[in-house]
């Protein structure tokens, strides 16, 4: 079995997420193999913007996940072991990668319905919850003057 480092986005605009459909007609979040002894961390953000085109901000982590595919191409197991990101995008401007049929931003409970892997779809939901928290945090913050 070939295990693969990966790295991802959970990318919201306001209360829409980024999800897109692969070539196996699975509705999944941006993301992809760790290229050399990349960070993670940049990657994720490389993945989101080579795949969809989407330049998104970190703001936290969301998690990881790990799961294991037939390969089509290599002919064997492959386990993809990912670390997530809680990430904001500056518009909803898409502009996807001939890798995938479909994708764009959709409202939270839409892509929920639409999310392949149950994975997936937990760490939308709490990735939500960490990025309107943040949000609320961050509009509550007092203006500092020096």
């Amino acid at each position: 079995m070939i295990v693969r480092r990966c790295a991802g986005g959970v990318v919201f605009f306001a209360n829409k997420v980024l999800i897109v459909k692969n070539d196996r007609d699975e509705w999944t979040l941006p993301k992809g193999k760790i290229v050399g002894g990349g960070i993670s961390y940049e990657s994720a953000i490389k993945r989101v913007k080579d795949e969809t085109g989407v330049t998104a901000n970190i703001i936290d982590v969301a998690g990881d996940t790990m799961y294991e595919f037939f390969s089509r191409s290599r002919q064997q197991e492959v386990c993809n072991a990912i670390m997530w990101y809680v990430m904001e995008a500056d518009n909803t401007e898409v502009k996807l990668s001939t890798d995938f049929k479909e994708g764009g931003f959709y409202k939270i409970k839409d892509a929920i319905d639409m999310l392949t892997h149950s994975k997936e779809i937990s760490l939308v939901e709490v990735s939500y919850k960490k990025f309107k928290d943040l949000k609320k945090m961050l509009c509550d913050k007092p203006d500092v003057a020096n």
